[in-house]
Order: structure tokens, then C-alpha cells, then sequence
């Protein structure tokens, strides 16, 4: 059971940038936590985000996904990707003014010498009416250790100014 977590970086943005990088990750920790809070400026209800891991983009990621809005649910997979495809995620202008989501990726022992699982949930208001949940489990093929996290606003957008990111660390006892 965690008993600890760390605030290692954060960025809250006062401008908009199509990206969002967390580098020179310390190995100290067992499990890493990223939470964030974003929109972006497409001319779009939802966007789709794309994260990859230490800058490999290498057909070596795979993930399962189930969403829904409470009258309609969906599930997608891919594999031998060269990113994870966090899709139906951010909103864009079409959603109410003001309005951000929540995502939460989880990654346990980024630094064994294992492929790297990780989980992803994230909520965000449609309208005044529906609200999104969309859940993935994913895997980064790789026995290398996880050193830098990005994620990148899909389809040539931006995440706007006010978006917010946290990296955490976890140490369990």
C-alpha cells in the first residue's frame, strides 16, 4: 500500500502548447502517478491525446479501452502502436466555455525490469447534460526503465493556457 507520494514536477500552463513533456524522472520511486486537468483549442467536442514514453515511438505500445456517457458505451484496442491513443479525452471549443477534464494515468514499477502496464481514467463534462468516462489499461513493451512521460494534444491542437499536469512519485512501505 502507498503511504507516500511525492510532487516531483508540475506544469500549469499560461499559454498554449501542443505537448507536455516530464523528463529526468528519478528511478527513486516504485509507482509514478500523473494527474491533469485540460482542454485544448479545436474546433471539436472531444480530442484525442497521444502519450508516449521516453520519447520511443516504436511500435511497442498496446492498450484496451471501454467509454461511455451513460446511454452509450463503446470499447477499442490497438497494439504494435507507436503511441497510447487516450482517446474521446480532451475537450475542445464545442464543449461549454470554461470546462476541463480529469485524467489520472497511473504507472506501477516504471523501473523494473518488465514491460511497463499502466492505467488511465479520465472524466469530462460534454454539455450541460452528459458527462464522458473513459477508462484504458495499457502496456510500453519495453524492459527499459521510464525516465520521461509526454503527452501530446492529438490533432494538431493545443491544450490551452489554465490546462494543469502533476507528476507524482510513490513510495510503498
Amino acid at each position: 500500500m502507498a503511504n507516500t507520494y511525492t510532487l516531483i514536477s508540475s506544469n500549469v500552463l499560461s499559454s498554449t502548447a501542443a505537448s507536455v513533456t516530464f523528463s529526468s524522472i528519478p528511478a527513486t520511486y516504485t509507482d509514478l502517478v500523473l494527474r491533469a486537468s485540460m482542454r485544448d483549442n479545436i474546433n471539436n467536442d472531444f480530442t484525442d491525446n497521444f502519450l508516449t514514453f521516453n520519447g520511443n515511438t516504436s511500435s511497442i505500445y498496446s492498450r484496451t479501452q471501454i467509454r461511455g456517457n451513460g446511454a452509450n458505451g463503446a470499447s477499442t484496442s490497438s497494439s504494435s502502436a507507436a503511441n497510447i491513443e487516450l482517446a474521446f479525452l480532451t475537450p475542445g471549443t464545442q464543449i461549454v466555455a470554461n470546462t476541463f477534464n480529469s485524467l489520472e494515468i497511473y504507472i506501477p514499477s516504471y523501473t523494473a525490469s518488465q514491460n511497463k502496464s499502466f492505467s488511465a481514467f479520465s472524466a469530462g463534462e460534454a454539455d450541460v447534460t452528459t458527462a464522458y468516462l473513459v477508462a484504458n489499461a495499457g502496456l510500453f513493451s519495453t524492459t527499459t526503465a521510464i525516465s520521461s512521460i509526454t503527452l501530446t494534444d492529438g490533432v494538431g491542437g493545443s491544450f490551452v493556457s489554465g490546462s494543469s499536469f502533476y507528476l507524482y512519485g510513490i513510495k510503498n512501505s
